[in-house]
Order: C-alpha cells, then sequence, then structure tokens
C-alpha cells in the first residue's frame, strides 16, 4: 500500500529537492489561480519561468543523466490519457555523495505532467534490472510507483531525489543540507506523460549538483509524505453513472491496474469515507526532526492547500498555505524559519477541490462530470503535502 501512495504526482512536485536559496515561489503571496493551469492541461506548452541559475559553490559538481533514447509515450489501454514510464539511470557514482540540488529538465514540456526521481540502493540495484529487462524497449511501465523493493515503502522516509511539476526548476538547497547517494547507487526516474497536452516523443535530462559526503558537516535532508483522501461528489446531488463512488473507483482500479484502488487504501491511513470538497488526513510525526521545507500536489481541479503542524491544539503551526492553487507553480518553499517537530507531534495537510472548474478547463471537454477519486491521471484528483525535513 505504502509503495503505491508514493507513486505522485505529484508531487510533485515539485522542484521538491530542497531548501531554494533563491527568492520564495509566487504561490507563497497565492497569485495566479488556474490561467497557467489550461495552458497544461491542452496542447499548448505552458510557459513558465525558470528559477535562476545558481553558480556551482565551493566542493560542488554537476553531473547529468538523460534517458537513454527518445521515448513516444503511449496509453496503456485504449481509454486511458495517462503514461507512466519508470528508467534506470546510472550516475557512476564511486563514492559517497550528497546532493545538493536537482535539476529536471522535461524535452518535452508540453507531454510531461511530472517527474520523480528516486534513489536505487546497490543492493536492490538486481531487483530493478529485472523490471527493466521484462518490459520492451527502454524503461518499464510504473503506475503507482516503481515497483522496486525498498523505493517507496516508507512515507515517512520516503528515497525521493528529487521531482519536477510546472514551475520546477533547481532549487538549490541550503548549503548546511545535502540528500544522502551512496557509492554505487542509481537513480528510478519516474515520468508521467499526459497525452492528452501533446505528442511526440520525450528525452528528458536530470542534472544532480553533487558534492563528497566524506568529510561532510552538512545534514541529511529526509522527504516525509502526506497524502489525503480525494471524494469530491458530482454537483446537484447526482450519482448515476460516474457520479457513484463505487462506479468511478472502479473505473480509475481498471485504467491504472490498482487492486485495490489507492482511493480505498487511503481510508485505512486517513479514516473514514466522508465525501465532500474539503479532505486532509493527519499523521503522527514517529522520529524528531526540524522542517525546513514544505510542498504540495493537486491536479487541477485543485482550489487551496495547507499543511499544519499540531492542527488545532494551542501548539499549532501553519507550515504551508496556498490559498490559490496554481498548477504550473509547484516549487517547495523554504520556511523562513524552521520548524522542530518530534513524538507527539502531527502534521495535517487539507485539500480543497471544485467541480466547477471542469466548467472552464479545456483538459475537461467532453468529459462526464464523475465522483473525483485518488488516481494517477491528469485528470484526475490527488491531495498531497510534501515536507522536507532534517534529522538530528
Amino acid at each position: 500500500m505504502r509503495r503505491r501512495l508514493l507513486c505522485l504526482a505529484a508531487v510533485l512536485a515539485v522542484g521538491l529537492a530542497g531548501c531554494s536559496s533563491g527568492p520564495l515561489p509566487g504561490n507563497l503571496a497565492g497569485r495566479s489561480t488556474h490561467g497557467a493551469a489550461h495552458a497544461a492541461a491542452t496542447s499548448v506548452a505552458p510557459t513558465v519561468s525558470r528559477p535562476p541559475e545558481v553558480p556551482l559553490r565551493a566542493g560542488e559538481r554537476f553531473v547529468e543523466v538523460r534517458l537513454p533514447a527518445a521515448y513516444t509515450p503511449t496509453p496503456p489501454t485504449p481509454t486511458a490519457t495517462d503514461d507512466y514510464r519508470c528508467f534506470l539511470l546510472d550516475p557512476h557514482l564511486a563514492t559517497d555523495q550528497l546532493v545538493g540540488g536537482v535539476d529536471i529538465r522535461p524535452d518535452n514540456a508540453a507531454l510531461v505532467h511530472h517527474v520523480i526521481v528516486s534513489r536505487v540502493e546497490p543492493a536492490g540495484l538486481a531487483q530493478a534490472q529485472r523490471l527493466d529487462a521484462a518490459d520492451p524497449g527502454d524503461g518499464w511501465t510504473c503506475f503507482g510507483g516503481s515497483g522496486i523493493q525498498g523505493i517507496g515503502v516508507n512515507l515517512d522516509d520516503a528515497d525521493w531525489v528529487g521531482a519536477w511539476a510546472p514551475g520546477g526548476g533547481e532549487r538549490v538547497m541550503a548549503d548546511d543540507i545535502g540528500i544522502p547517494l551512496a557509492a554505487g547507487s542509481r537513480l528510478v526516474v519516474q515520468m508521467h506523460y499526459n497525452l492528452l497536452a501533446g505528442s511526440g516523443t520525450d528525452r528528458s535530462t536530470v542534472r544532480l549538483r553533487l558534492s563528497e559526503a566524506e568529510g561532510s558537516r552538512k545534514k541529511a535532508l529526509d522527504t516525509m509524505l502526506l497524502p489525503a483522501p480525494v471524494e469530491l461528489p458530482c454537483r446537484e446531488n447526482r450519482t448515476a453513472g460516474l457520479c457513484a463512488r463505487p462506479v468511478s473507483v472502479a473505473d480509475v482500479s481498471r485504467r491504472f491496474e490498482e487492486r485495490p484502488a489507492t482511493a480505498d487504501l487511503l481510508h485505512l491511513l486517513c479514516g473514514p469515507v466522508v465525501p465532500g470538497p474539503v479532505q486532509s488526513c493527519t499523521r503522527p510525526v514517529r522520529e524528531k526532526g526540524t522542517i525546513r521545507a514544505v510542498a504540495g500536489h493537486m491536479h487541477l481541479l485543485g482550489r487551496a492547500i495547507s499543511v499544519d503542524v499540531n492542527k488545532g491544539t494551542d501548539r499549532a503551526r501553519r507550515v504551508l498555505d496556498i490559498a490559490s492553487w496554481d498548477f504550473d507553480d509547484q516549487g517547495s518553499i523554504p520556511l523562513e524559519k524552521p520548524v522542530r517537530v518530534g513524538p507527539g507531534d502531527t502534521v495535517t495537510v487539507t485539500c480543497r477541490h471544485d467541480q466547477g472548474l471542469r466548467d472552464l478547463l479545456p483538459a475537461f471537454a467532453g468529459q462526464k462530470e464523475r465522483y473525483v477519486v485518488w488516481g494517477e491521471g491528469t485528470t484526475d484528483e490527488m491531495c498531497l503535502g510534501i515536507v522536507l525535513l532534517t534529522r538530528p
């Protein structure tokens, strides 16, 4: 269950690699609503400005890895509009490294919905190679996660190295933190291609900003993932066809070969099904840590997302507050004052979605309204908080 919950999106999302040393992304001020998302959901590639280039700092170097060849995304079923493909890439690491920034550069931005880069420790390499060899062509189909033992099995300490979604670019970390990469590690690059938005081929590139781990005083940066359900009913209390939750869940399960559906598994983590536009999930903090940056991920029906520490108590602290969701601006937001957490604390993600947006966005043209649940497709939905933190 946990491996599938890490697929995301989105996560995504997200220039998630760490704490930006540059200006805060515009979504902190709650700027655009959905204008940019219109372009992202159609055949017109969004025009999103990249963060400014940051020169290499003392001891750093760049290492680039690229998809092995141009890949042509194809739907796994005749009715599907999304292709998730994982590629195993080798950054040729002879010694232990620390990642200080990840710059994911989509080759065909009209096609790419999001990208997640995970690490594969040497012990997991054989399994990754078997998956790659079993699927014709480069890479393998990977809805719901890479399928590699150890990748995405722990929501409290995900094996993410970085991610990209519209608004992404290299988010350079503060110079006192880094993501560990052991010698001999490989990367799994999960590409989510949105076939509603474009066509053609893609050969995306991942550029790592690396420094030697030995002798470094940097702290390791971990990723905590906070998925929450999406349970958005049809308007006017309609319940026929895809407006019935069981029918909608079955459709998502069929399209993404989920048995059982993530939409149902999430309620084992977050509580019973309560339909409505606002959903949340609260999880306990199990280890001491210091939150350095936060991000959120939703799709096109998203309106707002927040992340709170100790919500509803006298120790409450809001660490993410995006009151006007912009699909094309999902960069991680560094905290001006890092927040310490530990056992006894909780972290809550809350999302608000809106069926009315389907009347405004070209991506939904010709599609019948449906009961919306968590799904991997561009016109499905997600609710995901991403918390980046260091441990003592």
